[in-house]
């Protein structure tokens, strides 16, 4: 499929994006860009608070749609897309793109062909550093503009959605621990985005007082009793984005992470440990389908919304909305919500909550 045009905040911007990547449509709105017969599939990202609204107008208007996690602001919003995606008839994906790193998917085939045996439990973390120092400001730390939870819903339900793809079972209570390390950030009196790895010179700011979480801890429980726990932070200096999971089962243990997302280790109690090295040719059909280059020839971060993307792109073109997806669809969206309402019924109750 080609991409028909791009809509942006600003007509200026969307010039400007139009230009930088090639594309001879700028649209003005919404409206317009879902009256244009030729579009067939909309990607969303915009802030949290506009999803709902876009993602409801797009599947009305009877366009495929991609949207940007999290899905929408609370569980009721995201019940409403799913109903609205299944009576539309059309395919609604969240993007959720870290399943896609090869090895992820090699971890999940692991799983569900028996090599890690029963899974007794899994671990692990999303770190970031981009807003260590109370300075550091963006739309996503205010409560009103992206939800209640931040670190746990910006990236925590990355790691949960990518868990919950390789271990294949629900998470069905939690216990977390949250903390807002910086009450109060400095806004800028000019927008500032310090995610984009070039801070700006600003002038002046003004104090705002912040709510939503740097820092969580969530203990989890599986549908089958497997055991989890999830550490995520904004603010641990010098993690850029570090993604990480250590499973173990019966068999063998596995463990990944993003900052060398080519390798993953394979534990064993009676033999010698191994490492896995991503190529096509020792991974399975799944991983390997969505592996593009040979071994040795590294695949990171951009591939994995590449190989999102054309997953999403071949659902559609195979007509089947009946089958199981590769993607994350709305209804995995919908159950991130669900978890994330009761990781702060938790936190704020202190203790154990049902999903």
């Amino acid at each position: 499929m080609n991409v028909r045009g791009v809509l942006e905040a600003t007509p200026e911007l969307g010039v400007a994006a139009a230009q930088r990547m090639g594309l001879t449509r700028v649209y003005h709105s919404l409206d317009e860009l879902l009256r244009d017969d030729d579009v067939q599939a909309v990607h969303i990202a915009t802030p949290n608070r506009l999803h709902f609204e876009m993602a409801s107008a797009t599947m009305k208007a009877g366009k495929h749609v991609m949207c940007e996690k999290p899905l929408a602001m609370d569980s009721d919003e995201t019940a409403q897309l799913v109903k609205l995606a299944r009576a539309a008839n059309v395919v609604a994906g969240v993007n959720y793109n870290l399943r896609f790193y090869p090895l992820c998917l090699e971890a999940r085939d692991m799983v569900a062909r028996g090599d890690v045996g029963d899974v007794f439990h899994v671990c692990g973390s999303y770190v970031q550093d981009w807003l260590a120092k109370p300075t550091d400001y963006n739309w996503r730390v205010l409560a009103e503009q992206g939800g209640q939870l931040r670190a746990v819903a910006d990236i925590g339900t990355h790691w949960l959605d990518l868990v919950h793809s390789i271990v294949g079972q629900d998470i069905v209570e939690v216990f977390a621990d949250l903390k807002t390390v910086h009450e109060v950030r400095q806004r800028p009196l000019g927008e500032i985005q310090t995610f984009k790895g070039q801070e700006e010179t600003v002038a002046a700011t003004e104090p705002v007082n912040i709510t939503t979480d740097d820092y969580g801890c969530v203990m989890l429980r599986f549908s089958n009793d497997t055991r989890g726990v999830l550490w995520v932070s904004q603010v641990t200096p010098g993690r850029k984005n570090s993604v990480r999971f250590e499973l173990a089962g019966s068999r063998c243990s596995l463990a990944w992470g993003s900052e060398d997302p080519n390798h993953i280790w394979v534990g064993h109690r009676d033999k010698a440990n191994e490492f896995l090295m991503k190529d096509p040719a020792l991974l399975s059909g799944t991983a390997s389908a969505y592996t593009n280059y040979p071994g040795g020839h590294n695949e990171g971060f951009p591939s994995t919304f590449k190989q999102c993307f054309r997953a999403f792109y071949d659902y559609i073109q195979a007509g089947d909305y009946d089958a199981p997806a590769e993607f994350a669809t709305f209804e995995d969206g919908h159950r991130e919500i669900k978890l994330c309402e009761a990781i702060l019924m938790s936190a704020q109750e202190d203790r154990w909550v049902q999903v």
